[in-house]
């Protein structure tokens, strides 16, 4: 089972990664000048009436891309869901309760390599 921490600990790793600074767990890099979100907790939607709230024990990690997506929420549904407000965009939902942590790391530093320039890689 992955926790917050395991997330931080992979992704304060990334060359470029930092911690977002608002009240939702985040981590961000700098892509041409503005921070992009690669990972970051789901803001769920309990009620359809009222605002949506931060549920930490799922991740919202970007993927290369939709077909990437597709294999992941296709791998194991258990683990990897998705939600209507993420239709079109290439990131999954991910159970921490679900996911190893060797596939957490994996899944965490594909996202960053999703948005860094290819010389910041390191």
């Amino acid at each position: 089972m992955a926790t917050l921490d395991d997330v931080r600990r992979i992704a304060a790793k990334l060359t470029g990664a930092s911690e977002g600074t608002g009240a939702q767990f985040s981590f961000e890099v700098e892509v041409k000048g503005k921070r992009k979100g690669f990972v970051w907790s789901w803001m769920e939607r309990t009620d359809p009436k009222r605002e949506r709230v931060p549920n930490e024990s799922v991740l919202a990690v970007r993927v290369p891309n939709l077909t990437s997506k597709e294999l992941l929420l296709d791998s194991d549904p258990e683990t990897f869901f998705t939600e209507p407000h993420y239709n079109g965009y290439p990131a999954v939902l991910v159970r921490l309760d679900a996911i190893a942590l060797e596939d957490l790391e994996n899944l965490i530093v594909e996202a960053w390599r999703s948005l860094v320039p290819r010389t910041r890689e390191g």
